[in-house]
């Protein structure tokens, strides 16, 4: 399926390795316990993350074990505790700088509570549902789902397993399954305002992936809030979501007779091939010929090259959301599903100096259960 599953191997104070100093098969938690003269339960707290133990008895068993090479048996304690601590993250779109580091800060947050990481890869033209199904033969606690979509049946198999989903920066309707996005439609009406308030009156979209909810909530802030002023769209075209997709649609879009005087491209990388084909291929100004707005924010948006004028998506905000969540629901099971979304904020660069509009926009909000979600099917 042309998937490949990758564990994080990086964990704070790991303990020596088969064969390390000091290392002994034979050590148990009792012999720890007698080392550093506490009780065995205590040894257990040392090693379990988020326990309460007084720093000084932590201190105490982590240094006996040490000298004894003693280390948990993870296995023995999933058989007693039915918790494997592992967490599994299906994602798509790995050449997104977006989600590259959001898996990079998903990784950091959630060692931070004790859990390990199992990456699953998924191409593009792949299910998550069979991601998904060998994720549960691992055992995991949770699984967190990002840049792709669930289908109804296996987010009830999840449910039936009691295994929490979260889905990360997607939605999906009629199922109960959390869920934490940006709110893309705050952020597509916030792009449609300033274009109109800075005087642009031929505004164009590049759209992306059509399956995505946020390629379609996008469109749909952008192109109802040009509507409710008065306006219409100058121009359409289909991306989704890659450079090389940007690339094809601004050709498309730049050949033809009456072009548009400002594009909102579904994100980044696709608002970043406009940049570079307007420039070199039709040796146009920007943002004097042609103003580009993206949506993400990535490293490179901010890159003198591109200036590039976005909807920033609060990534640390978001994963924190997300980590809270999952990690909320393996310690409550049965808990109601919670939708969540966060709102982006527009900067402002040297691609198009529109003019801020920040009154009116929603806070940011949680749904209390996925009944009440707003159908924007």
């Amino acid at each position: 399926m042309g998937r490949s599953q990758v564990r994080e191997g990086r964990r704070a104070g790991r303990l020596p390795v088969d064969g390390g100093p000091g290392y002994s098969a034979g050590v148990s938690q009792l012999d720890v316990a007698r080392l550093a003269n506490v009780s065995q339960a205590a040894v257990s707290r040392a090693f379990t993350p988020g326990s309460s133990i007084a720093p000084q008895t932590r201190a105490a068993v982590l240094e006996a074990a040490r000298t004894l090479g003693y280390r948990p048996n993870a296995l023995a304690r999933s058989l007693v505790t039915h918790r494997s601590n592992m967490l599994a993250i299906i994602m798509a779109n790995m050449w997104n700088p977006f989600y590259a580091a959001a898996l990079s800060q998903f990784a950091d947050q959630l060692q931070s509570l004790g859990y390990w990481v199992l990456l699953f890869r998924i191409e593009e033209d792949d299910s998550v549902d069979e991601a998904l199904l060998t994720a549960l033969e691992y055992q995991v606690d949770g699984i967190i789902v990002t840049s792709a979509t669930l289908s109804s049946r296996l987010a009830e198999e999840c449910a039936n397993h009691g295994v929490p989903v979260v889905l990360f920066n997607r939605y999906t309707l009629h199922s109960n399954v959390n869920a934490v996005w940006c709110n893309s439609v705050a952020g597509g009406r916030l792009v449609a305002d300033a274009m109109m308030d800075t005087g642009y009156d031929r505004p164009a979209f590049i759209a992306g992936d059509p399956a995505a909810s946020t390629a379609r909530d996008r469109e749909a802030g952008f192109v109802e809030r040009l509507s409710e002023r008065g306006t219409s769209l100058h121009w359409r075209g289909q991306g989704d979501f890659t450079y090389e997709s940007g690339a094809h649609a601004a050709r498309e879009m730049l050949g033809t007779a009456v072009r548009p005087d400002a594009v909102f491209c579904a994100n980044d990388l696709m608002a970043m091939a406009t940049i570079d084909i307007a420039r070199d291929e039709f040796g146009l100004r920007i943002p004097g010929d042609l103003a580009v707005v993206g949506f993400d924010d990535i490293t490179p948006a901010a890159w003198p090259h591109y200036g590039l004028t976005t909807i920033r998506q609060p990534l640390e905000r978001l994963v924190e959301v997300t980590t809270q969540l999952i990690h909320a629901s393996i310690e409550r099971a049965g808990s109601e599903s919670v939708l969540q979304t966060l709102q982006g904020e527009l900067v402002v660069r040297t691609s198009a100096p529109l003019v801020r509009r920040q009154k009116g926009l929603p806070s940011n909000h949680t749904y209390g259960s996925a009944q009440n979600e707003i159908d924007r099917s």
